[in-house]
Formats: structure tokens, C-alpha cells, sequence
């Protein structure tokens, strides 16, 4: 009779552990079902070659050296607005007979196409766009971002003071005039969630600028990502946690590193290099996407 008891026991236990078993994975596929539907579409916003690698480390390590960086800027399409992220070289280098050299050479840059002829791409305007973000205002970064003057600007407190303050305004006007038509502007400090759900989420990581920042994005297939702004531009300095001599703050660029480790690593996500050649090239180019 004992034998008995304790059979009933032992299949009324595997009974119920089936039964969670299957309760959790319909609770697993319901979340992935309602799951928003979030894309990725990477755009060519123009190529940087940098002639004094050198500038990209505060040793020698790079003395003597050059590379060429990828600029991509990124539509995300949300059910809530489109966000973009980043905007590319100006596009006054849009049909130049031959790629332009700065003054002191360290960079020589070219642009192909305009952000009005790319969103052609998607079916989308300038008016399409709800939200524009820049990881920082360095010239790379918002080469368009005053075509979507009609679009909110959402830009960290300390980012917005630097380009718009005086300092810059008289020794690099050009920075502060390539946003200067931003006239909806939401002024932010630290994370912020874009439209409230955790599939787009601005992270502030400041040093290479005071106000700079990544964006983190989740994706239901691909999964989840960071796209690095200029944190990191190139493997190399992200292995090595190398510094350009020019960033805004080193220490700070240093714990953002850290932060920004240990956020992918909690979240699992995929990073991407934006200056990196191979990490833009692994991206589906617009019309395709990630979701």
C-alpha cells in the first residue's frame, strides 16, 4: 500500500511539473508575440578617412598610421514615431569632384548621397521623422540634422549647453550651426526611454563629448543591440580601452566604458562599432532591415 502511496506521489509531481513546464512556455511565446515590433534601417552617411591615426590614442600607438571609418546614421521605425539616430557628414560634400581634406590633414572625408534620397528608400520624408537624436554634435555626426528642424530633437542637457554655448559658437561655428535650425527641442539627463516600452532607450556615456550618449535598441529577432556612438571607434579601442587625444573628458570616457560593458553584458546585447567598416558592413543596408 506504501509502494502505492508513493507512486501516486511521485506522478502527481511530474504531472504538475509538466503542467508549469507548459504553462511557462505559453507565458514565454504570449511575451514574444506581443513583443513591439521595432526596425533597424542603416543608412551610408558618408566615409572619414583618417590620415593621423595617432589622434585615436593618447600614446603612439597609432603614430604613422590611417584608416578608413564607415559614418552610418540609422532610422528606427516604432509603432509610437520614427527615431533618427545620428545624421552623417554635411551635405555640402554631396557632388564634390573628389573627397575633401581638412586644413591641418588628418582627415579626408566624402559623402555620396543625401538623406532625402536615401529615405526615398523606406517610403519615407523629412515629415515622417518624430524624434532625431545625435550620439554628440562632432561634425560627423550631424551633417543633416538641420533638415528635420520639424522633428524633437532629443539631446542630453549637458550636450545641448556645449554646442550652443559661446565657446563653441565662436571658435566652431560650423558645429553650432550644422543643429542651430533644432528648433523642438527636448533637453534630457541620463537614460532616456524613447517611447516608453524598453525598445529604444538613449544611455547616457559622456567623455567623448559632455553630452554623449549610445542607444540601445531591442530588437524581437535580432534580439538586443547597442550602437556605439563615438565611445569606441574601431575594435582596437574597445579591446584596449584606447582614448582619443581629443575627447572632452578621459576619465569620464573611461567609466563610461565601464558602464557600457556591463550594460551589454546584463543585457546580452549585440554591439555595433558605427565608424567600424566591418560592423556597418554586417548591417542590412536600406530598403532591408533588422527587427
Amino acid at each position: 500500500m506504501k509502494k502505492y502511496i508513493t507512486l501516486l506521489i511521485i506522478v502527481a509531481l511530474f504531472a504538475c511539473k509538466e503542467t508549469n513546464k507548459e504553462v511557462a512556455n505559453v507565458s514565454e511565446s504570449e511575451e514574444e508575440i506581443s513583443k513591439t515590433e521595432v526596425k533597424l534601417y542603416s543608412f551610408d552617411g558618408g566615409t572619414v578617412v583618417v590620415n593621423t591615426l595617432g589622434l585615436f590614442a593618447q600614446d603612439e600607438t597609432y603614430k604613422g598610421q590611417s584608416k578608413e571609418f564607415a559614418d552610418a546614421f540609422y532610422v528606427i521605425q516604432h509603432p509610437k514615431g520614427n527615431l533618427m539616430w545620428d545624421a552623417g557628414l554635411p551635405e555640402s560634400l554631396v557632388g564634390l569632384p573628389e573627397p575633401y581634406t581638412s586644413p591641418d590633414g588628418a582627415f579626408t572625408v566624402s559623402r555620396k548621397d543625401s538623406v532625402l534620397n536615401q529615405l526615398k528608400q523606406i517610403g519615407m520624408s523629412p515629415e515622417d521623422i518624430k524624434y532625431i537624436s545625435l550620439s554628440h554634435t562632432h561634425f560627423d555626426h550631424s551633417g543633416h540634422a538641420n533638415v528635420f528642424k520639424n522633428a524633437t530633437w532629443l539631446v542630453q542637457k549637458d550636450e545641448y549647453d556645449f554646442v550652443t554655448g559661446q565657446e563653441v559658437q565662436e571658435k566652431n561655428p560650423d558645429m553650432y550651426n550644422a543643429i542651430k535650425d533644432l528648433k523642438n527641442i527636448k533637453k534630457i539627463d541620463g537614460d532616456f526611454d524613447v517611447f516608453g516600452d524598453g525598445t529604444v532607450v538613449l544611455k547616457y556615456m559622456p567623455g567623448h563629448t559632455p553630452g554623449h550618449q549610445v542607444l540601445f535598441l531591442d530588437l524581437k529577432e535580432h534580439g538586443p543591440l547597442l550602437l556605439s556612438g563615438d565611445l569606441y571607434h574601431f575594435y582596437e579601442n574597445r579591446e584596449y580601452k584606447r582614448i582619443p587625444i581629443f575627447n572632452y573628458d578621459v576619465k569620464q570616457t573611461r567609466e563610461s566604458m565601464k558602464k557600457f560593458e556591463a550594460f551589454a553584458q546584463e543585457m546580452k546585447a549585440k554591439v555595433y562599432l558605427q565608424h567600424q567598416k566591418d560592423d556597418f558592413n554586417k548591417m542590412p543596408k536600406a530598403p532591408q532591415y533588422l527587427n
